[in-house]
């Protein structure tokens, strides 16, 4: 059984989503919430498997409610509007259902959250490890593009007002986020914020000299200034790995 939430705050799409829902016998309709709030404590109480998440809801949208899940089910957004497809898609979702929502495409939708669920179950112990790791790069919105970003590809982050610069190897990405936002997508133990300005790749750092942290940039030092307010932690890390 695959055990489904539906979060819409139209009392009408959630009995469209109902009815289609009781067609399926694999689908178990777990609960029916009205806003991210009520969906945030089905997730804390019940194992959810597939979440139907509505983006225009008051409060909080489902795009927003679906940044704060640290470990989220599967997701399909359901929504009026087409100028969300591109953000849903960044966030991972599964798939992206147009309302009014016809049984053919949701039976589409649905297939495929049934395949993708089979093969999570299907894994290794290694592979499920794997995947609990988490992918090992991001894509970003640059250029009115999602450009893939490897983390192995990173130096560091500089952020600039509104925008961030991920410098890499032979090559810059511009993207138009906060530094936080980004660094709450990064792998802890690769990444350190060393600076308000600036977060480093720990596998790309030559040497730390007083204040600074330095990585080799084209071929070139470039030094990195390292806070106060980032200094101990920075160095803690260090000490751990020092011989």
């Amino acid at each position: 059984m695959i055990n489904v939430i539906i979060v819409d705050d139209e009392p009408l799409a959630q009995d469209v989503l109902e009815t289609y829902i009781e067609k399926v016998p694999e689908l178990n309709l777990v609960k029916k919430c009205s806003n991210a709030f009520e969906a945030n404590e089905a997730l804390k109480m019940h194992e959810i498997d597939l979440m139907f998440l509505d983006i225009q809801m008051p409060q909080l949208t489902g795009i927003d409610f679906l940044k704060t899940l640290v470990k989220p089910p599967l997701v399909i957004f359901t929504t009026a509007y087409s100028n969300y497809a591109l953000e849903g898609f960044e966030l991972n979702a599964l798939d992206y259902l147009l309302k009014p929502i016809s049984l053919e495409r949701f039976m589409k939708a649905v297939n495929r959250a049934t395949e993708h669920l089979e093969l999570q179950r299907k894994e290794t112990p290694a592979a499920a490890t794997l995947e609990e790791t988490g992918p090992d790069y991001i894509f970003v919105k640059a250029d009115k593009k999602l450009v893939k970003v490897n983390f192995e590809d990173i130096l560091y982050i500089e952020g600039l007002k509104d925008y961030v610069i991920i410098r890499l190897e032979n090559n810059r990405v511009i993207t138009l986020q906060t530094m936080k936002s980004l660094e709450d997508k990064l792998p802890l133990g690769t990444f350190r914020r060393i600076h308000r300005s600036y977060i480093v790749n720990i596998n790309k750092i030559n040497a730390i000299v007083g204040n600074m942290v330095e990585v080799m940039e084209k071929g070139q030092a470039k030094h990195l200034p390292v806070g106060k307010n980032y200094r101990d932690e920075l160095l803690d890390m260090i000490n751990k790995n020092r011989l």
